[in-house]
């Protein structure tokens, strides 16, 4: 028995440190990359600048494009609804750039796992497992970052955040970076109704009933002093830099101009099970929903 244990527990060892090894090069390759696209002073959308290492898609491109823009940001980050942080938009910031973050996710399971992994204790990174909620987000924020500031926070909970933002007012950081739901177009500023017990896949059963508009992600952002600066080419992050901080060569552009329509197809059957509908028929599954007008501060169908 104690034989089998040992080879077991060797086995282990060898796969964390293949693992390990992986990652170490995927991080040398990132590295490569990032000084490649720090180098550019000039691009016509943000999707110029893209590549991907811990990020689901090219936003950790994007993320070293603008940091290198804003020189004397705090090289801290927060960033909540990271599941277990394999997928992330600030990892590679943590890692590459050594910056410190604070990550929730409203799974224990998620943050133990988060744990587990050889670079955790290498690295300045807070992990709490919590579900938040408009009501404890400022707290759970300012519990962590103190009198200091944050030179980033992304948001993506797949649900309530238009309003998590809209709560926040204990950092103002330079970048900001927001899911939006395409699904509900660009010219409209809508979100879901709050809810503080929201679930995508409560709310509908294809689980494309989530977030906001582009459009009032970006009327909140200008209320409060932000530029929108484009979106990644798959159509689900937009990118906010602070007025105050935003050179010349981060200019401001409209919803209109930085809508990406995305190609994803991860809506859900009444059996829970991948349909792969297009953009139109996801569209259409939603006819009976109602939304929030931020504008008019009214609910209207959607």
């Amino acid at each position: 028995m104690k034989q089998a244990l040992t080879g077991i527990a060797r086995r282990w060892r060898s796969w964390l440190h293949a693992g390990d090894a992986h990652e170490r090069t995927l991080a040398l390759n990132g590295r490569i990359m990032a000084e490649h696209v720090r180098a550019r002073s000039h691009i016509d959308a943000l999707s110029d600048v893209e590549f991907r290492v811990f990020s689901q898609f090219g936003d950790d491109g994007i993320i070293q494009w603008l940091v290198a823009r804003l020189p004397h940001i705090p090289q801290r980050f927060v960033e909540f609804g990271v599941e277990d942080y394999s997928e992330s938009n600030t990892r590679f910031l943590l890692i590459n750039d050594n910056w410190s973050g604070l990550v929730m996710d409203g799974s224990p399971r998620n943050i133990s796992r988060l744990k587990r992994r050889p670079w955790f204790w290498r690295h300045d990174l807070t992990a709490n497992a919590v579900f938040v909620t408009r009501e404890n987000v400022n707290a759970l924020i300012a519990a962590w970052a103190g009198a200091e500031e944050i030179g980033l926070l992304h948001i993506d909970v797949d649900g309530n955040d238009y309003w998590l933002w809209e709560a926040i007012d204990c950092v103002r950081p330079p970048i900001v970076i927001m899911e939006y739901n395409a699904l509900f177009g660009a010219q409209r500023a809508i979100t879901i109704p709050y809810a503080a017990d929201f679930h995508r896949f409560s709310a509908h059963y294809s689980g494309q009933f989530f977030g906001a508009s582009l459009g009032a992600l970006t009327h909140l952002a200008e209320s409060r002093g932000y530029r929108l600066v484009g979106c990644n080419s798959a159509g689900n992050n937009a990118y906010f830099v602070r007025n105050d901080a935003a050179g010349p060569d981060i200019p401001a552009r409209s919803v209109a101009d930085a809508f990406v329509e995305p190609k994803i197809r991860d809506s859900r059957d009444r059996n829970g099970q991948l349909d792969f509908q297009s953009f139109a028929q996801r569209q259409a599954l939603l006819k009976d929903m109602s939304v929030w007008n931020v504008t008019t501060h009214q609910a209207e169908p959607f």
